[in-house]
Protein backbone atom coordinates (compact mmCIF):
# COMPACT_ATOMS: atom_id res chain seq x y z
CA UNK A 1 0.00 0.00 0.00
CA UNK A 2 1.48 3.35 -0.65
CA UNK A 3 2.76 5.20 2.03
CA UNK A 4 1.38 8.70 1.61
CA UNK A 5 -1.64 10.76 2.83
CA UNK A 6 -3.22 10.41 5.60
CA UNK A 7 -7.20 11.70 4.59
CA UNK A 8 -7.36 13.23 8.47
CA UNK A 9 -3.82 15.24 7.72
CA UNK A 10 -4.05 18.65 5.91
CA UNK A 11 -0.71 20.06 5.19
CA UNK A 12 -0.16 24.10 4.76
CA UNK A 13 2.67 23.68 2.73
CA UNK A 14 4.09 21.23 0.38
CA UNK A 15 7.97 21.57 -0.23
CA UNK A 16 8.66 20.68 -3.93
CA UNK A 17 11.58 18.30 -4.28
CA UNK A 18 12.87 18.82 -7.73
CA UNK A 19 16.17 16.65 -8.21
CA UNK A 20 17.15 13.08 -8.92
CA UNK A 21 18.90 12.55 -6.43
CA UNK A 22 17.31 9.86 -4.05
CA UNK A 23 19.58 10.39 -0.85
CA UNK A 24 18.68 14.55 -1.03
CA UNK A 25 14.87 14.19 -2.23
CA UNK A 26 14.66 11.79 1.07
CA UNK A 27 16.61 14.21 2.88
CA UNK A 28 14.45 17.05 1.94
CA UNK A 29 10.97 14.83 2.31
CA UNK A 30 12.03 14.35 6.41
CA UNK A 31 12.87 17.70 6.79
CA UNK A 32 9.54 18.91 5.20
CA UNK A 33 7.72 15.96 7.28
CA UNK A 34 9.22 17.15 10.57
CA UNK A 35 8.36 20.58 10.11
CA UNK A 36 4.50 19.91 9.50
CA UNK A 37 4.49 19.72 5.50
CA UNK A 38 3.95 17.41 3.02
CA UNK A 39 5.94 16.41 -0.12
CA UNK A 40 5.46 18.08 -3.63
CA UNK A 41 6.85 15.57 -6.70
CA UNK A 42 6.81 16.54 -10.08
CA UNK A 43 8.11 15.40 -13.95
CA UNK A 44 11.47 15.58 -13.27
CA UNK A 45 11.93 13.08 -9.85
CA UNK A 46 8.97 10.74 -11.17
CA UNK A 47 10.24 10.28 -14.59
CA UNK A 48 13.89 9.54 -13.14
CA UNK A 49 12.14 7.04 -10.29
CA UNK A 50 8.48 6.31 -10.71
CA UNK A 51 6.24 5.37 -8.32
CA UNK A 52 8.12 3.34 -6.00
CA UNK A 53 10.62 5.68 -5.24
CA UNK A 54 8.09 8.28 -4.86
CA UNK A 55 6.44 5.83 -2.06
CA UNK A 56 10.11 4.89 -0.75
CA UNK A 57 10.93 8.54 0.04
CA UNK A 58 8.22 9.65 1.95
CA UNK A 59 7.55 9.41 5.68
CA UNK A 60 4.59 7.52 6.82
CA UNK A 61 1.33 9.69 6.90
CA UNK A 62 3.03 12.61 4.74
CA UNK A 63 0.30 14.11 2.34
CA UNK A 64 1.84 14.04 -1.23
CA UNK A 65 1.50 16.28 -4.00
CA UNK A 66 1.75 14.67 -7.51
CA UNK A 67 2.64 17.59 -9.99
CA UNK A 68 2.55 16.00 -13.00
CA UNK A 69 0.28 18.32 -15.10
CA UNK A 70 -1.46 15.27 -17.12
CA UNK A 71 -2.60 17.02 -20.47
CA UNK A 72 -4.25 14.51 -23.34
CA UNK A 73 -7.14 13.16 -24.49
CA UNK A 74 -9.86 12.70 -21.92
CA UNK A 75 -9.34 9.03 -22.16
CA UNK A 76 -5.90 9.07 -21.41
CA UNK A 77 -6.11 11.33 -18.58
CA UNK A 78 -8.31 9.26 -16.81
CA UNK A 79 -6.36 6.19 -17.04
CA UNK A 80 -3.58 8.43 -15.56
CA UNK A 81 -5.36 9.38 -12.71
CA UNK A 82 -6.91 5.96 -11.54
CA UNK A 83 -3.16 4.67 -12.12
CA UNK A 84 -1.37 7.43 -10.03
CA UNK A 85 -4.30 7.07 -7.29
CA UNK A 86 -3.52 3.39 -6.86
CA UNK A 87 0.14 3.38 -6.81
CA UNK A 88 0.96 6.42 -4.89
CA UNK A 89 -2.30 7.57 -3.20
CA UNK A 90 -1.70 11.34 -3.22
CA UNK A 91 -3.59 13.96 -1.57
CA UNK A 92 -4.00 16.51 -5.07
CA UNK A 93 -2.93 15.77 -8.43
CA UNK A 94 -2.73 18.44 -11.25
CA UNK A 95 -4.09 18.28 -15.13
CA UNK A 96 -3.75 21.35 -17.49
CA UNK A 97 -6.99 23.11 -17.36
CA UNK A 98 -6.17 23.97 -21.20
CA UNK A 99 -7.10 20.45 -22.05
CA UNK A 100 -10.76 21.35 -21.89
CA UNK A 101 -13.97 20.50 -20.43
CA UNK A 102 -14.38 16.82 -21.66
CA UNK A 103 -10.62 16.42 -19.78
CA UNK A 104 -11.10 17.75 -16.82
CA UNK A 105 -14.51 15.69 -16.50
CA UNK A 106 -12.25 12.62 -16.96
CA UNK A 107 -9.77 13.61 -14.33
CA UNK A 108 -12.47 14.42 -11.94
CA UNK A 109 -14.40 11.09 -12.59
CA UNK A 110 -11.29 9.09 -12.21
CA UNK A 111 -10.43 10.45 -9.00
CA UNK A 112 -14.18 10.17 -7.66
CA UNK A 113 -13.75 6.13 -8.34
CA UNK A 114 -10.84 5.75 -6.68
CA UNK A 115 -10.48 4.27 -2.85
CA UNK A 116 -8.16 7.61 -1.93
CA UNK A 117 -9.91 10.09 -3.31
CA UNK A 118 -7.36 12.89 -4.88
CA UNK A 119 -8.20 16.52 -5.04
CA UNK A 120 -8.03 17.18 -8.47
CA UNK A 121 -6.47 20.88 -9.45
CA UNK A 122 -5.99 22.89 -12.53
CA UNK A 123 -3.09 24.71 -13.89
CA UNK A 124 -4.37 27.61 -15.75
CA UNK A 125 -0.62 29.83 -16.69
CA UNK A 126 2.33 28.73 -15.16
CA UNK A 127 3.83 31.40 -12.89
CA UNK A 128 6.79 31.57 -15.19
CA UNK A 129 4.73 33.16 -17.68
CA UNK A 130 3.27 36.37 -17.66
CA UNK A 131 1.64 38.91 -20.52
CA UNK A 132 4.45 38.88 -22.91
CA UNK A 133 5.18 35.31 -22.79
CA UNK A 134 1.32 34.21 -22.91
CA UNK A 135 1.16 36.99 -26.37
CA UNK A 136 4.15 34.61 -28.07
CA UNK A 137 1.96 31.68 -27.39
CA UNK A 138 -1.31 33.29 -29.08
CA UNK A 139 -3.19 34.72 -25.77
CA UNK A 140 -4.19 37.81 -26.30
CA UNK A 141 -6.17 38.23 -22.96
CA UNK A 142 -3.58 39.41 -19.78
CA UNK A 143 -2.84 37.03 -17.04
CA UNK A 144 -5.57 37.72 -15.01
CA UNK A 145 -8.24 37.65 -17.54
CA UNK A 146 -6.59 34.31 -19.06
CA UNK A 147 -6.84 32.55 -15.54
CA UNK A 148 -9.64 33.77 -14.33
CA UNK A 149 -10.94 32.22 -17.61
CA UNK A 150 -9.48 28.83 -17.08
CA UNK A 151 -10.15 28.93 -13.19
CA UNK A 152 -13.97 28.49 -13.61
CA UNK A 153 -13.73 26.58 -16.70
CA UNK A 154 -12.05 24.00 -14.25
CA UNK A 155 -14.73 24.58 -11.47
CA UNK A 156 -17.50 24.59 -13.18
CA UNK A 157 -16.27 20.81 -15.07
CA UNK A 158 -15.55 19.35 -11.31
CA UNK A 159 -11.79 20.42 -10.48
CA UNK A 160 -11.41 21.00 -6.66
CA UNK A 161 -9.10 23.91 -7.50
CA UNK A 162 -6.49 25.21 -9.36
CA UNK A 163 -3.22 26.25 -8.82
CA UNK A 164 -2.51 29.88 -8.74
CA UNK A 165 -0.45 32.68 -8.15
CA UNK A 166 -0.41 34.58 -4.95
CA UNK A 167 -1.37 37.88 -6.40
CA UNK A 168 -4.43 36.19 -8.36
CA UNK A 169 -5.76 34.88 -5.12
CA UNK A 170 -8.29 37.46 -4.28
CA UNK A 171 -9.84 37.76 -7.51
CA UNK A 172 -10.03 34.21 -7.75
CA UNK A 173 -11.87 33.69 -4.82
CA UNK A 174 -14.16 36.47 -6.06
CA UNK A 175 -14.96 34.69 -9.31
CA UNK A 176 -14.54 31.07 -7.95
CA UNK A 177 -16.10 31.31 -4.27
CA UNK A 178 -14.67 30.35 -0.68
CA UNK A 179 -14.86 26.42 -1.29
CA UNK A 180 -12.55 26.10 -4.41
CA UNK A 181 -9.19 25.04 -3.04
CA UNK A 182 -6.10 27.61 -4.07
CA UNK A 183 -2.49 26.14 -3.40
CA UNK A 184 0.01 28.68 -4.49
CA UNK A 185 3.45 28.19 -5.91
CA UNK A 186 6.46 30.75 -6.13
CA UNK A 187 6.47 31.36 -2.62
CA UNK A 188 9.38 32.77 -0.55
CA UNK A 189 9.93 33.11 2.83
CA UNK A 190 11.33 36.92 3.94
CA UNK A 191 14.71 37.27 2.71
CA UNK A 192 14.45 34.45 -0.26
CA UNK A 193 15.55 35.09 -3.81
CA UNK A 194 12.53 35.13 -6.34
CA UNK A 195 14.68 32.75 -9.15
CA UNK A 196 12.74 32.24 -12.23
CA UNK A 197 8.88 32.95 -10.71
CA UNK A 198 7.36 36.37 -11.71
CA UNK A 199 4.87 36.79 -9.37
CA UNK A 200 5.68 35.39 -5.84
CA UNK A 201 4.46 36.49 -2.28
CA UNK A 202 5.75 35.35 1.31
CA UNK A 203 3.93 32.57 3.09
CA UNK A 204 2.33 34.90 5.69
CA UNK A 205 0.97 37.58 3.36
CA UNK A 206 0.00 34.22 1.12
CA UNK A 207 -2.18 32.92 3.99
CA UNK A 208 -3.92 36.05 5.06
CA UNK A 209 -5.14 36.39 1.50
CA UNK A 210 -6.84 33.08 1.76
CA UNK A 211 -4.67 30.59 0.02
CA UNK A 212 -5.54 27.18 1.19
CA UNK A 213 -1.85 25.85 0.79
CA UNK A 214 1.42 26.93 -0.72
CA UNK A 215 4.50 25.32 -2.25
CA UNK A 216 7.50 26.11 -1.47
CA UNK A 217 10.81 24.87 -2.94
CA UNK A 218 13.58 26.32 -3.28
CA UNK A 219 14.27 28.18 0.27
CA UNK A 220 14.20 24.89 1.59
CA UNK A 221 15.75 21.97 -0.72
CA UNK A 222 18.66 24.66 -1.78
CA UNK A 223 19.19 25.62 1.69
CA UNK A 224 22.51 24.70 3.61
CA UNK A 225 20.69 22.92 5.92
CA UNK A 226 16.68 21.82 4.82
CA UNK A 227 15.73 20.54 7.94
CA UNK A 228 16.74 24.33 9.60
CA UNK A 229 15.06 26.12 6.58
CA UNK A 230 11.92 23.89 6.84
CA UNK A 231 11.71 24.37 10.67
CA UNK A 232 12.24 28.59 10.13
CA UNK A 233 9.26 28.81 7.55
CA UNK A 234 7.15 26.67 9.73
CA UNK A 235 8.14 29.14 12.54
CA UNK A 236 7.36 32.35 10.28
CA UNK A 237 4.00 30.97 9.48
CA UNK A 238 2.86 30.47 13.19
CA UNK A 239 4.30 34.04 14.24
CA UNK A 240 2.37 36.03 11.40
CA UNK A 241 -0.78 33.96 10.86
CA UNK A 242 -2.27 30.53 12.02
CA UNK A 243 -2.64 28.08 9.94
Amino acid sequence: MPQTANPGRIAPVFCAIDTIELAFATRCARAAAAAGFGVKLGKEFFTAHGPAEVRAILPQGTPLFLDLKFHDIPNTVAGAVRSAAAAMGPMMLTVHASGGPAMIRAAVEAARAAKQKPMILAVTALTSLDTADLRAIGVTEDVSAYVVRLAKLAQENGADGVICAATEIEMLRQACGPDFKLVVPGIRPKGSAAGDQKRVMTPGEAFRLGADHLVIGRPITEADSPEASARAIAQELRETVAV
